[in-house]
């Protein structure tokens, strides 16, 4: 993984863990506002029926028969209450009216009469002359059967002989709760995504105003075609997979524009490490070619290596800039059907005729054909047909040094190349399509530029699909050498027929 999709990850966690961290404090602290709220209330109410029943004391007796009548007149109520999205019918308020000893004179349920309360708190704070309350469950094992309860003194001339107290079920105010919740997660998300997908938006903006617009367009415009008798023909695939590759470029470009200094950066470290080597070698021979007498011989030595060296760096520069280029491009724009077979069967000419020493054999398992950039796949074929043959070296009759071989694996088109060389090192498998790194040739201590299979990459990207290098796998035969050498394979979305 790049240190731009590093950073661009690292961002999009940090705001994830911030927004989900958000979430989860205003969740907590939902339930708890609301219980306050019904507390609130139930308080007030408590205290206003307390003063009705003090109305009807006489001599400290409470009148159980006329708060009975009050709460069978309220039960028997029926009205129609739609509050948002709920309904309401009837009263779901309950009460019990306890002596000066906590013993409950009156229940609206009916199934606690005669009981002591003293014990619970309600009851024992508020004959205290203290704030009364608690939440109990009526089903010890279920949660959702909590009721909320609220204690207010009854007094007769200033003395507490009783207290009444209201109980609400926490059922009754936990839907709002439930909703709010769900309409917080909602609107959450929402807005979570809607500012990504602004700042997203923001960055195209800051990075290319018009080019999102052109981008698209262009890529949808690739998914018309003619067929045989010329008529114009839209097709969803090809359209599916244009907008999957401007939105891979797209957010290609926003790493880029995030974490551009660190991508600059690379590119001239990598580069200049490159050039160090010849520009040193060219000073060189050149303060060596300035001391006077030197032999003709030393001359022309000098002279060639400083050639050589400028050529190097020359190579280096041109690869370095058509990569530059190739990487700079966000999509392909002109993609046409590229039939695989006759490419591979030039580039396999081609081969042979640079390195007659080498036996290549060519194997079409299928004809197969892509959609793509002609020149771009050939120059990705001809690169791992290169490097097949740089580190081959002759078999003597024993079998084929390079075999280029075009297959179906599923719905990809894959070309592979297999070389009979020395394999790559163990160190080297996880480098090897890295900028500028480069092994060196069987025979000699030549190294090529290290950016032909960075190339091949990108091509591989462009297109869609991916390239990989492996050492071939196998049991070795005395006498065979089979199981030697590397295998690249690219691998690109093929095309119907």
């Amino acid at each position: 993984m790049s240190r731009r999709t590093r950073i661009v990850l690292a961002l999009i966690a940090v705001y994830a863990i911030g927004m989900a961290a958000l979430l989860y404090q205003l969740l907590a602290d939902l339930d708890p506002r609301y219980r306050e709220s019904a507390e609130e209330g139930l308080i007030e109410t408590a205290q206003l029926m307390a003063t009705v029943i003090e109305q009807d004391v006489e001599y400290g007796a409470l009148p159980a028969d006329r708060i009975g009548g009050i709460f069978r007149d309220l039960y028997a109520r029926r009205f129609s209450a739609q509050i948002y999205n709920l309904h309401k019918t009837r009263v779901e308020l309950r009460a019990y009216v306890t002596n000066r000893h906590g013993q409950v004179v009156y229940d609206s349920t009916g199934r606690d009469l005669g009981k002591d309360y003293s014990g619970w708190r309600d009851v024992r704070n508020t004959l205290r002359g203290e704030y009364g309350a608690r939440t109990t469950r009526d089903v010890a094992a279920d949660q959702q059967s909590s009721v909320m309860y609220v204690g207010a003194p009854i007094r007769w001339n200033g003395e507490i002989v009783g207290v009444v107290t209201l109980g609400k079920p926490v059922q009754s105010f936990g839907q709002f709760v439930s909703a709010a919740r769900g309409n917080i997660i909602s609107v959450g998300v929402v807005s979570a995504l809607s500012a990504l997908a602004l700042a997203l938006m923001l960055s195209f903006w800051l990075i290319r105003p018009l080019g999102i617009t052109s981008d698209l367009l262009a890529s949808l415009r690739t998914a018309w075609w003619h067929d045989d008798q010329g008529r114009r023909r839209f097709s969803p695939r090809r359209a599916w997979r244009a907008l999957r590759a401007q939105a891979r470029a797209a957010g290609q470009e926003v790493r880029d524009a995030i974490a551009g200094r660190n991508y600059v950066q690379d590119y001239v470290q990598q580069l200049t490490h490159e050039l160090k080597s010849p520009i040193s070698a060219v000073r060189g021979a050149a303060e060596l070619m300035q001391e006077a007498g030197m032999p003709p011989e030393q001359q022309h030595k000098f002279a060639a290596n400083i050639a050589r060296e400028s050529h190097r760096m020359q190579e280096v520069v041109d690869r370095m800039m058509e990569l530059t280029a190739l990487e700079s491009r966000r999509m392909l724009q002109n993609q046409q059907r590229v039939e695989l077979a006759p490419m591979l069967q030039e580039l396999a000419a081609g081969a042979r005729a640079r390195a007659p020493r080498l036996q290549i054999d060519l194997r079409i398992e299928e004809e197969l054909a892509v959609e793509g950039d002609a020149f771009l796949l050939r120059r990705a074929v001809g690169n791992l047909l290169d490097n097949a043959v740089e580190f081959s070296t002759p078999a003597g009759g024993a079998g084929a040094d390079i075999v280029l071989t075009l297959a179906r694996d599923g719905r990809m088109a894959c070309i592979t190349v297999r070389d009979r060389g020395p394999g790559v090192p163990p160190y080297a498998q996880d480098k090897v399509f890295d900028k500028f790194f480069s092994l060196a040739r069987p025979g000699s201590s030549k190294r090529s530029t290290g950016l032909g299979l960075a190339f091949v990459k990108e091509i591989a990207t462009l297109h869609q699909g991916g390239v990989s290098l492996r050492n071939a796998e196998g049991r070795r035969e005395p006498g065979d050498d089979s199981a030697r050498g590397a295998i690249a394979r690219l691998c690109l979305p093929a095309v119907k027929s």
